[in-house]
Formats: structure tokens, C-alpha cells, sequence
């Protein structure tokens, strides 16, 4: 069974309403990534989305949708 997906957007959001910028320095993209991200043009990359996982305490499955 496929769970819902949660989003960079939500993770800031969640996160004090954190900016692309402040979001990015704390997985060390550019928030140019981040904006690429939430609109689907670019693809975490898994050494990316481990860190994700582990600063943000959620699973690889939340962001994937999986």
C-alpha cells in the first residue's frame, strides 16, 4: 500500500516555516535545489534524501510516497 506523500514544503512548513534558503544550508543544496525539488524538475538524490531523513525524522517512504 502506497501512504501519503509528504513534501519539502510541508517538512518547512512544519519546521518553523522555513525558507528554501534556510532549508537547503541545513541539508548543504542551494535553495535554487530546493525550489527544483518541490516542483519536480529535479530528483533528491539518495545521499540527499538520507539526509533529509535523518535532520527532518521522517522515512524515505514519506518523501517518496512508498
Amino acid at each position: 500500500m502506497v501512504g501519503p506523500k509528504i513534501t519539502i514544503a510541508e517538512i518547512r512548513a512544519k519546521n518553523g516555516k522555513m525558507t528554501q534558503r534556510e532549508f537547503g544550508d541545513s541539508v548543504g543544496v542551494a535553495p535554487q535545489t530546493v525550489n527544483s525539488w518541490e516542483k519536480d524538475i529535479y530528483r533528491i538524490s539518495a545521499k540527499n534524501l538520507m539526509k533529509i531523513c535523518e535532520i527532518y525524522h521522517v522515512t524515505s517512504s514519506d518523501l517518496l510516497g512508498t
